[in-house]
């Protein structure tokens, strides 16, 4: 049922530039700007008084001299020293504080409107996605670029303010001795540059083999009663080292290339340092510079070259960082489901007529799966759809919820083309039991009253009553406040099923989809809840697709499908008697019965 490939978050998404990148996630930091601006303020503060003590602490050095120690100015300076350097270290504490409550509020607005974006998205994107890969983008990545915010900005501010510093006060003890830094600054530069290129596209590759695998893996676990079932343990196993294996590979060549940016530069800083003391001491002999200007200038030189270490450090986790945010912005960048026209029908309830005039679609482009569908639901009929797996039937629904939008014809609702309606509205018209039961985390009461809210408790009663499962609750621990898993572990497919059609049962909608509703139900439960089912369906218009014919005989209409084509229409007993496609396989069903029984 897939339309295309669709929008790959790995491979096809367009490559972002740094700089753009980093303009989008500065949205997210706008509405916290004077919380910024404070931060900054703290970290300018508490930066300045760590400069200041390699300045205090040469002056101490040249309080000692070989005549003798002037202790007092010696423990004045020490105790400056001191009291700057707790000082420094309490306003660094609050700046992490600070940064760490901002990221926790930037990642929970992002992750939130990730996921809001998500509900918009079309169902054609969830077709052709792996659902591991998105929730490894909601997860992963969203706390990748948070942990960056709280952490690397802060300190690539702190390196700035350092080193921009540590320059002014260098410039101050020896302007000479500077000179130094013209060799060593550009060739740090330069590689650190280089390299960021490099390594950008293994953090790039790095967070599609995760995807690939958190999307493998999810698949896995989703189906392992299955996978038992079939004695495929080994094969899954294997197919899950290869993934494991090729994302391991990927981030052993990211971080591989990322570790050789920090012991590099570090050589070229120490190489710094080593001309610098040289160079120092050569001016202390010629009486150009104190000693304890030479101790300050040494100091400063490595407060210099510190920041520009880390950053080299720090590049590697900018780039994981850069890697995760193009694809969480890559992601919020799909279009969404397309918008319903201003002038679009509000509607708020319907006679429940439904016509399909001349459809025809197809999920890619150029080939069309259902080829000129015409017919008409009069209010409260009964319309069975049936065929061979892949015929068409479950498109026609998907098109009659506007799930995908059809090529050619209209599918029209009281004699309107649901194109014009809300989308929202013309879904509120339905209730739906699927063959995949969904039920979410919480209590049995609450899945039940999923489709409508404030439902009372007597309403569901009610409606578990009539879907024949209401003494099975009442056999719980905790009733209808029993909690099940979202997988719905805890209870059989059968029961699961029955609480889908409660929950359907609940709900005032004039029309009712029912694709292979029974297909998970013994037969014992399908004839417990058979008088249920009409007596949901009475008043209805109603949409049913089966397997089992036997449960749609009753049905006012049966279309008969085949390759996208209606070929047969007619009542059950019409059908019989033309002893064509709907003959063959009802026949095909009662002869596979009786032999079996």
């Amino acid at each position: 049922m897939n339309r295309g490939k669709g929008p790959g978050m790995a491979t096809d998404r367009p490559k972002a530039r740094s700089g753009q990148v980093l303009r989008r996630l500065g949205r997210y930091l706008m509405p916290h700007r004077w919380t910024l601006i404070f931060a900054s303020l703290l970290s300018v503060l508490g930066n300045v008084l760590a400069l200041l003590s390699p300045r205090l602490s040469g002056a101490a050095i040249d309080a000692i001299r070989p005549e003798g120690v002037d202790y007092p100015v010696v423990l004045y300076y020490v105790g400056w020293m001191i009291l700057l350097a707790l000082l420094s270290s309490a306003l660094s504490w609050v700046l992490s504080a600070l940064m760490i409550r901002l990221s926790r509020s930037v990642v929970t607005r992002m992750r939130t409107e990730l996921f809001n974006h998500l509900t918009r998205l079309p169902i054609a994107f969830f077709d052709t996605h792996q659902t591991g890969d998105v929730i490894s983008i909601l997860s992963y990545d969203v706390d990748t670029v948070g942990a960056s915010l709280s952490t690397d900005i802060t300190q690539i501010l702190t390196s700035l303010i350092t080193v921009v510093g540590s320059f002014a006060m260098m410039l101050t003890i020896s302007p000479r001795l500077i000179l130094v830094f013209v060799v060593t600054i550009p060739l740090s530069i330069l590689f650190t540059r280089f390299r960021s290129r490099l390594v950008r596209p293994l953090y790039r590759r790095r967070s599609k083999e995760l995807g690939l695998l958190n999307g493998f893996a999810e698949e896995a676990v989703s189906g392992l009663k299955t996978i038992r079932a079939y004695h495929q343990e080994e094969e899954f196993c294997h197919r899950f080292r290869e993934r494991n294996e090729a994302a391991s590979n990927a981030t052993q060549k990211a971080d591989g290339a990322a570790c050789v940016n920090g012991p590099t530069v570090n050589l070229i800083n120490n190489l710094s340092l080593v001309m610098v003391s040289v160079f120092g001491s050569l001016m202390f002999m010629a009486g150009d510079i104190t000693l304890g200007g030479v101790s300050s200038f040494v100091l400063y030189s490595r407060k210099f070259s510190g920041p520009i270490n880390e950053f080299a450090n720090l590049l590697a986790e900018l780039q994981s960082a850069l890697a995760a945010a193009e694809r969480v912005l890559h992601l919020c960048d799909l279009e969404t489901e397309k918008a319903d026209a201003p002038d679009a029908i509000d509607m708020t309830g319907c006679r429940g007529e439904v016509r399909f005039r001349d459809v025809s679609f197809g999920y890619l482009p150029g080939k069309t799966i259902v080829h000129h569908i015409d017919f008409t639901a009069q209010p409260g009929q009964t319309i069975a759809i049936v065929g061979e797996t892949g015929c068409g039937k479950t498109t026609l629904i998907n098109l009659l919820m506007r799930f995908y939008d059809v090529d050619e014809g209209a599918v029209e609702l009281d004699g309107i083309d649901i194109r014009t309606i809300r989308r929202d509205r013309l879904r509120s018209q339905f209730s739906m039991v699927l063959q995949d039961t969904w039920l979410f985390d919480g209590t049995i009461a609450e899945n039940i009253a999923y489709g409508l809210r404030g439902a009372t408790r007597d309403e569901i009663i009610a409606a578990a009553k009539a879907a024949r499962i209401h003494d099975m609750i009442l056999s719980m621990p905790e009733g209808y406040d029993t909690r099940v898993t979202g997988s719905g572990d805890s209870i059989s497919k059968g029961q699961k099923q029955l609480l889908t059609i409660a929950r359907a049962m609940l709900l005032d909608a004039r029309m009712l989809i029912l694709d292979e509703a029974t297909s998970n139900v013994d037969t014992q439960t399908e004839r417990l809840i058979q008088a249920a089912m009409l007596e949901l369906m009475r008043g209805r218009t109603c949409f049913v697709i089966a397997h089992r014919l036997s449960t749609i005989a009753g049905a006012d209409r049966i279309l008969v499908m085949d390759r996208g084509r209606i070929v047969e229409q007619g009542t059950h007993a019409e059908l019989l008697r033309q002893n064509g496609v709907y003959a063959a396989l009802y026949h095909a069903q009662f002869d596979s019965v009786e032999k079996a029984g």
